[in-house]
């Protein structure tokens, strides 16, 4: 890819945000835990979390192996995962694979406009998509540990 085109893709947003994944750390005593891998790029996203008593997400924890659009996106994700059930994350998911695949608009999730300009770039959809999968795994994994 041209120099030219990293740049546009690699904003000082992008990479803002994946300094951000300092503030989730994923840490031993969340008691869920869910992994993602993409099969475009290879990269790997890890999340551990806890629910509340309705099953809703409490605290997020990530350990991110991607590109600094992954970064990026398991920082929003983390951003905006309190609070939500597994039924929104399957809903924000499909709404993602759309948006992503230009056949609906951009999902209601806190900041993804700043993953817009990576919409061009197929190749890094994989790694945008991570962090919902593994924590929908997560909360899949509370069903069958019980």
């Amino acid at each position: 890819m041209p120099a030219a085109g990293s740049s546009r893709l690699y904003t000082p947003a992008i990479l803002a945000l994946a300094v951000k994944l300092a503030d989730y750390p994923l840490t031993a005593d969340l008691a869920l835990s869910g992994e993602s891998r993409s099969r475009t790029c290879g990269s790997t996203v890890a999340v551990g979390l806890a629910c509340d008593s309705r099953g809703a997400i409490s605290q997020t924890g990530l350990l991110v192996r991607a590109c600094a659009i992954g970064q990026a996106a398991a920082a929003l994700f983390a951003q905006g995962a309190a609070g939500r059930s597994e039924e929104e994350l399957r809903r924000a998911l499909l709404a993602l694979e759309h948006w992503l695949t230009d056949v609906g608009p951009r999902p209601d999730w806190p900041g993804l406009d700043v993953l817009e300009p990576a919409i061009a770039y197929p190749a890094r959809h994989g790694a945008i998509l991570l962090p919902w999968k593994a924590a929908i795994a997560a909360l899949g994994n509370r069903r069958t540990s019980g």
